[in-house]
């Protein structure tokens, strides 16, 4: 049987991630996502369905997004669905929800507004920062033309202080 799991979602943060980390040190970040459809109806009505996912990152992707993503930051985010199953304890009943473990992500807008986020450390430019969390290619009208994201960012080992 053949399978292809893959999302490709842009949204707003409906929430800060929380980032925590398991006993062996890997970095799990947990954030939810504010997915919109627009369209008119049929009366020419302007119509919004909004779709919140619950997102999983992992390793240092989680780490980046918990250091520059706050709630209402859009970003770009490419991953595969996940159904997670388990029994309620208070009814047992089973349950289930279906979210998204990401794999790769861009940041999207401009730099961070004034007092917005970790001041001590600039941000990262977005193909820095879509290196460091591998993104999938900007659709350009020249496939052959690299995007940004494929881009290596600086060596930071090669800063003389």
């Amino acid at each position: 049987m053949a399978g292809f799991n893959q999302v490709i979602l842009i949204g707003n943060l409906t929430r800060d991630p929380e980032l925590r980390y398991t006993p062996k040190g890997m970095a799990i970040a947990k954030f939810g996502l504010a997915v919109s459809r627009n369209w008119k109806s049929e009366t020419g009505e302007a119509r919004e369905e909004v779709t919140f996912v619950d997102i999983d990152a992992f390793g240092r992707q989680a780490e980046t997004i918990g250091q520059y993503l706050k709630k209402g930051r859009p970003v770009f985010i490419q991953g595969r669905l996940r159904l997670d199953q388990w029994d309620d304890k208070q009814t047992g009943q089973k349950r289930s929800k279906l979210g998204v473990v990401l794999e790769s992500f861009q940041f999207l807008g401009g730099p961070r507004p004034e007092g917005e986020g970790d001041t001590a450390r600039s941000p990262r430019p977005a193909a820095s920062a879509g290196a460091a969390a591998p993104a999938a290619p900007t659709p350009t009208a020249d496939h052959n033309v690299p995007a940004e994201a494929d881009v290596p960012p600086p060596d930071d080992d090669d800063v003389p202080f």
